[in-house]
């Protein structure tokens, strides 16, 4: 199905439509649908740029590395101890510290 879209131009913009058309070899109408695909194109590819900056920043963290199972122990172990040097102890009392 197609759908018909009305835009209102001024004289001097259509004008330059219609010889960037022109010098194309394609309709005003032709023109406009390859304008709205290359922009949409463009807008989801500055999604994905933001998307990869932010895995980058994400990787300059540091975090636990290793096998799952250990960490996972680990982390068990740390729940069963109490907060680490520096933690504090907080007045949370279920231990979560948030």
């Amino acid at each position: 199905m197609t759908k018909r879209l009305q835009v209102l131009l001024e004289d001097a913009d259509y004008a330059a439509l219609q010889q960037a058309a022109a010098a194309r070899g394609v309709t005003v109408a032709e023109w406009v649908r390859r304008a709205l695909l290359a922009a949409r194109r463009q807008e989801a590819a500055g999604n994905v740029d933001r998307k990869l900056d932010a895995i980058r920043a994400a990787v300059r963290h540091t975090g636990p590395v290793g096998q799952i199972e250990r960490i996972g122990t680990e982390v068990e172990r740390g729940y069963l101890t109490g907060p680490g040097p520096g933690m504090g102890s907080g007045s949370d009392s279920s231990g979560g510290g948030y």
